[in-house]
């Protein structure tokens, strides 16, 4: 069905100050969510996101030179830190990235000498007297505009945008290119990582997520489908073909399968917001690097270890491929992922404890807490509400995932429902 596979969220983002919530969908629409201000009479209504904006970000369009449709889909959203009354968001598709201003209108002006109220011009004859225009107030209209296109600069499917620390730049990356754009100049960006080989029957690997460093303007990450990460200095060279630090596990051959390509992958890399560690999801695992040693991860976590002997029917019906984003709480000292069956995981740092937890309508009623769930591996003793393994449902799965910036609240896209859950007055989340 079109409508159900249009309202598939694509990507969830908070604002930096975490009042604001965006969501991109399949469809190409972004859904602005806005946090209700605590009131004396409802003391626990804060935490409530209510729809603020939607809009129609981007549209289907066909590249008449490739025979290739480009579908609307958003990928990825990423706000700009608020610099005046208005709001800034970047949106991308597969292709173009959008910036949008998102602002707020509550007084019309009124009282016009040479319009009449309905705004035609009136015949000069008649006016016979000056006033002054006033502004009137009105009801409160949030007014979405397109500010500036970012088009024409990629030739494959952009999977990450990244604003950087200075708030003048961002870069866009596809699978073997990065840019660098200035926010004000739409007709040309700067390729500062370019991976394609002259012949590309020698491609071993592509590009498959970048982020920018959270406090320092040159430095840069980005993830291959090896499993590497790559962190570049745009101070060494206009070209960061090579990079200042490469962080690889070495691989165990014991361990070494058919899958084990695929599934080192690295989905999504995101900076702990004191800039000091990484953060990357490959299919199975979740791992934190340090930025000073870069010859193995300083902790890795499974993320749903008991599907290991189940690679082979996840192969088959292309979940396998499947791309989890993580997200970093904001002391830095939880993370939290995706997986399948509607469930996410959260690691503490420092207790070492694990949580999996589901978002689904039945578990999540207003103010109810959420139950940790636990998934029984295949052969296992099962427990009292433990799951089997084989009866997960790999059609539910939790991509997209993000963290309030300074809030245990969070946001879950399973599907087509937006989760909201937050800690208010216990400490459930960890």
């Amino acid at each position: 069905n079109y409508f159900e596979r249009a309202d598939i969220i694509s990507t969830v983002e908070f604002n930096h100050t975490g009042e604001l919530l965006a969501t991109g969908d399949k469809g190409g629409r972004v859904v602005i969510f806005q946090r209700e201000p605590e009131s004396k009479s409802e003391p626990f209504s804060q935490g409530e996101y209510n729809v603020y904006s939607t809009f129609q970000s981007h549209e289907p369009e066909f590249d008449y030179l490739k025979s290739l449709e480009i579908e609307e889909k958003i990928n990825k959203i990423r706000w700009l830190p608020q610099q005046n009354a208005a709001h800034f968001l970047l949106s991308t598709n597969d292709k173009t990235i959008k910036l949008w201003k998102v602002s707020e209108r509550d007084k019309r002006p009124e009282g016009y000498n040479l319009k009449d109220e309905e705004g035609h011009i009136k015949d000069m004859s008649t006016v016979t007297s000056l006033q002054v225009p006033v502004l009137m107030p009105m009801d409160l209209m949030v007014e979405v505009s397109p500010r500036r296109v970012f088009a024409n600069a990629h030739t494959y499917h952009v999977n990450s945008i990244s604003v950087n620390s200075d708030y003048e730049t961002y870069m866009s990356a596809d699978d073997l290119r990065i840019n660098l754009w200035h926010l004000d100049i739409t007709d040309r960006s700067f390729n500062i990582v370019d991976i394609k080989p002259t012949n590309m029957e020698d491609l071993t690997e592509v590009i498959t997520a970048a982020e920018f460093h959270p406090h320092h303007c040159n430095l840069f990450v980005y993830s291959s489908s090896k499993g590497t990460l790559r962190l570049c200095d745009m101070r060494e060279a206009a070209l960061c073909d090579k990079h200042s630090k490469l962080f690889e596990e070495p691989e165990d051959p014991s361990a070494r399968s058919f899958f084990s390509e695929i599934i080192s992958s690295v989905s999504d890399v995101k900076f702990s917001h004191s800039g000091r560690y990484l953060l990357t999801r490959d299919y199975l695992t979740a791992k934190v690097w340090d930025l000073n040693m870069e010859s193995k991860p300083l902790e890795t976590y499974q993320v749903h270890d008991y599907l290991r002997s189940k690679l082979c029917s996840l192969y088959e019906n292309d979940c396998i491929f499947d791309k989890f984003e993580c997200a970093w709480n904001g002391s830095d000292s939880v993370i939290m992922t995706g997986a399948y069956n509607n469930f996410f995981r959260m690691f503490d740092r420092n207790t070492k404890r694990d949580v999996t937890l589901e978002a689904s309508r039945e578990s999540s009623k207003p103010r109810a807490v959420l139950k940790p769930r636990r998934v029984c591996a295949a052969g296992g003793k099962r427990r009292k509400d433990d799951i089997s393994v084989d009866s997960l449902d790999f059609t539910k799965k939790i991509l997209h995932t993000a963290w309030h910036p300074t809030e245990n609240i969070i946001a879950i896209a399973a599907t087509n429902n937006l989760y909201i859950f937050q800690d208010k007055l216990n400490s459930e989340l960890h």
